[in-house]
């Protein structure tokens, strides 16, 4: 996993999100862009954590903790 400081949402957030997922949530926000998941990120940070998305399948530990640091660095590109 990525050192905090060396984060980018391109190489260690968007992966995180299967296409499936983008399709589900694009009535609200592109999950696969930048500024659409920085600016909701406390939202899916909430709703990975009590797993209610995505909505098949819950997100590991490792997955959760570093959609955190990212937030947590500033959310960078």
């Amino acid at each position: 996993m990525a050192d905090s400081t060396a984060l980018g949402f391109e190489r260690d957030i968007k992966p995180l999100f299967r296409p499936e997922d983008r399709e589900a949530m694009e009535f609200i926000f592109d999950l696969w862009d930048h500024q659409d998941v920085s600016d909701n990120a406390d939202s899916i940070l909430e709703r990975v954590e009590d797993g209610t998305m995505p909505c098949d399948t819950r997100w590991s530990e490792e997955q959760i903790q570093l959609l955190r640091r990212w937030i947590a660095a500033g959310r960078p590109e």
